[in-house]
């Protein structure tokens, strides 16, 4: 017996989604996680660790990477059917799957974020940390603290790339096999990061830096988007029907659709808020609106991270060769 399915709307067969929400927000948590993992790493290293000296994100930060990627872990590990399969996956190496890459990949992460941590651990405040295997770690690990910050950049890289390299991998959905996809979700995962550190951040000097950072990334985003949807027009025919959903507001792909606009939409305003911001005169601290302004344009910068992880997850879903 056959059963033959021609829907296309996901409310009406939502068994057509074999990845649904939580492996996006796995992506969005893994990109952000790696993001800041990065601009962690720039924080200690930018003028000789200056520009961390008594901010509050350094030590913040870093704590805040295994913690994010420890929440979307759970979240792909939720969507996993059959749970157990997860520690099948480490019994054996394959060189040539980049899911046997990125699970190994996020095993070296974890330890490298976490002595990371350690390492960047304020002296002064040393005597917070409840064990003292954790203290002496932290004094040993210290003067290792440029390597474990070229380390946790280049993990930070890897996991960022990854989460793109997990979907373009996949040939029969033409909508994520692009090579531009990978570098798209990096990108994401960057800026990503850059306006969470903006948020945590407690000192001006700190907060305008990575807005600068932020606002050339949000304008590579903005260039890297249209380039992904002219390279897929420009190519096959199923690569060239995998992006309609996009480009269509009927009621079978409305949330696509009205996803492409608000990333339209939430992109430029986030740039111009953040060119406004280092353009101001500002004072020795910001004032609530100014903070309030620079949160409003990280937080929109997160949702657009998360837009992009949501409709190319699912839209992808519904695209095929045939």
């Amino acid at each position: 017996m056959e059963i033959t399915v021609t829907g296309v709307n996901q409310l009406v067969t939502p068994h057509l989604h074999v990845w649904d929400w939580r492996v996006s927000l796995y992506l969005f948590l893994g990109g952000l996680s790696a993001g800041l993992a990065v601009m962690t790493s720039v924080l200690h290293v930018r003028k000789g660790g200056a520009l961390a000296l008594g901010e509050r994100a350094s030590v913040s930060a870093v704590l805040w990477v295994p913690v994010i990627l420890s929440v979307g872990m759970l979240f792909i590990f939720a969507d996993l059917e059959r749970k157990l399969n997860v520690f099948w996956l480490y019994l054996t190496v394959n060189p040539l799957s980049p899911m046997s890459w990125g699970s190994w990949g996020l095993l070296v992460f974890y330890p490298v974020s976490i002595l990371y941590a350690l390492a960047t651990f304020p002296e002064n405040r040393r005597h917070q940390l409840s064990l003292s295997i954790l203290i002496w770690l932290s004094e040993k690990l210290s003067a290792f603290r440029l390597q474990l910050a070229a380390a946790n950049f280049g993990m930070g890289i890897f996991i960022g790339i990854y989460t793109g390299v997990l979907l373009s991998s996949f040939v029969a959905r033409p909508l994520w096999n692009s090579a531009l996809l990978p570098v798209l979700f990096l990108t994401s995962a960057l800026s990503a990061g850059a306006a969470f550190m903006i948020m945590i951040a407690d000192q001006k000097r700190v907060k305008l830096f990575f807005t600068k950072v932020d606002i050339w990334l949000i304008l590579a985003e903005m260039v890297m988007l249209p380039l992904f949807f002219y390279g897929q027009y420009t190519s096959s025919g199923a690569h060239r029907d995998s992006i309609m959903p996009f480009f269509t507001l009927s009621h079978d792909y409305f949330w696509y659709g009205s996803g492409l606009l608000l990333l339209v939409v939430i992109f430029p305003i986030a740039v111009v808020l953040k060119f406004l911001e280092i353009r101001e005169e500002h004072g020795e601290s910001l004032t609530s609106a100014e903070l309030m302004k620079m949160n409003l344009s990280a937080v929109m910068v997160l949702i657009g991270g998360l837009i992009i992880r949501l409709s190319f997850v699912y839209a992808g879903q519904l695209s095929h060769l045939s």
